[in-house]
């Protein structure tokens, strides 16, 4: 059913994790998605979270499960978040990782020192 989890995993391109919905960044490319199993016409999706304490956990597992349902080749979904593995920015889509950027390539940077003042914000120092 490799073709089925294939169009579950298309499916979810367009739910966000509402820290990212601004940013057009989907579960999928946040690496959000751990794996999708697929039995007869019931999915199961196994989601990392970025954080344990993530608040919008209970919003993004009934969006998902929504979205899931909602297709016609699936009747019934679960949606689970999965505890034995970490999430780290190595699970991040080529394209999130560029919409995420905050910092230039460093290379593009000259000066190191004179960008780092140039861009300090209140506190110290």
């Amino acid at each position: 059913m490799a073709e089925v989890a294939d169009v579950i995993v298309d499916a979810l391109r367009d739910v966000y994790d509402p820290c990212c919905r601004e940013k057009a960044i989907s579960v999928v490319d946040m690496g959000l998605v751990r794996a999708v199993a697929v039995d007869g016409d019931d999915a199961r999706v196994e989601l990392v979270l970025t954080s344990g304490w993530c608040p919008f956990v209970v919003d993004l597992l009934t969006s998902i499960k929504r979205r899931v349902e909602g297709l016609p080749e699936v009747g019934d979904a679960s949606v689970e978040v999965v505890w034995d593995e970490a999430w780290s920015s190595d699970r991040l889509s080529a394209d999130a990782r560029r919409k995420l950027r905050f910092l230039p390539e460093p290379r593009a940077v000259e000066d190191r020192d004179r960008y780092v003042a140039a861009h300090r914000t209140g506190g110290g120092g």
